[in-house]
């Protein structure tokens, strides 16, 4: 997939959406859905690895990319809705629902509520854990948001660049594809107000916002009632002592989350990272592409190393 994408915005009930739009209408669909503190164009380097004849719409999250939102995010239900909402206003059906992280959650309520839509599912590491991590809540001692340490991250750039070299040398940006951080960041700044530099899409407090409702994001009674073919990409595994920490390297999902689905199949790549998108574009196009996808051999044991 070639062509340079479209960009439109959608009018939520409770929320504006920013979407990025490739292919042509009438073409088989994919609905991409991004990570926490992401934007759309993280896509680009997964779709342009996409065989072409797609229709490929990329959405903006409540509160991120150019999706506007300046106040705490309070649940994860309202980002489904918004994504349910927009879904529904494109009259969708058939398609294939990718998402990373969050956006994998969110996808996997939209499959819920509009069964119709979607004909399988990729999630790709989603943030759906174990049932116990929902009883033990390790924002407990904030009084809210704000008071999480993301709340806090560098928000404010000269440039693009200035970005991507702030981030290159740290994990888990120094495991990515060079293209894909120069994505993140190229598209992941808008102009000050104060006409001076550049400040995150995603603005620090909306993204802390997220991580800190996680815990009202158990959505484990759902699975059993999404029939449709669900693949789950998981990363490497937690300790228990892991489970109690933010750990944005290895894996927030349940390892038996894909025995949850009727129809579901668990793909573990224990040498990946939680990012497992700006590791391998390609794999993930590949399973995006092909619902029967399976790995190389020996490509679940070997860091990804594509140039």
């Amino acid at each position: 997939m070639s062509n340079q994408p479209t960009h439109h915005f959608f009018d939520a009930t409770a929320a504006q959406l920013s979407y990025f739009e490739w292919g042509d209408a009438g073409a088989p669909v994919i609905v991409l859905a991004h990570a926490t503190g992401f934007h759309a164009r993280v896509w680009d380097k997964t779709i342009s690895a996409l065989p072409e004849g797609y229709r490929i719409i990329a959405v903006e999250l409540r509160g991120h990319g150019r999706s506007p939102f300046s106040e705490p995010i309070d649940a994860w239900r309202s980002i489904a809705t918004d994504l349910g909402e927009l879904i529904d206003s494109l009259a969708l059906r058939d398609a294939i629902g990718v998402g990373h992280s969050m956006g994998a959650h969110c996808m996997t309520q939209v499959a819920y509520d509009m069964p119709t839509v979607f004909k399988r599912l990729l999630l790709v590491d989603p943030v759906i854990s174990p049932p116990i991590v929902y009883e033990h809540d390790r924002h407990a001692n904030f009084d809210g948001p704000h008071e999480h340490p993301i709340a806090a991250r560098r928000s404010a750039f000269d440039s693009w660049q200035a970005m991507r070299d702030h981030f290159k040398d740290r994990p888990p940006y120094s495991f990515w594809q060079p293209a894909v951080l120069e994505d993140y960041c190229r598209f992941g700044l808008m102009p000050s107000e104060s006409g001076n530099g550049y400040e995150l899409a995603c603005a620090p407090l909306v993204e802390a916002s997220v991580y800190y409702f996680q815990r009202h994001g158990k959505i484990h009674h759902l699975l059993p009632e999404i029939t449709i073919p669900v693949t789950v990409l998981r990363a490497q595994e937690r300790s228990a002592e892991e489970w109690k920490t933010t750990n944005f390297l290895k894996s927030p999902t349940w390892e038996f989350l894909a025995d949850q689905f009727p129809n579901g199949r668990d793909i573990y790549l224990p040498k990946f990272t939680h990012f497992i998108p700006m590791q391998s574009p390609n794999l993930v196009a590949r399973f995006i592409a092909d619902g029967n996808a399976t790995l190389f051999p020996g490509e679940e044991t070997r860091p990804p190393l594509e140039i």
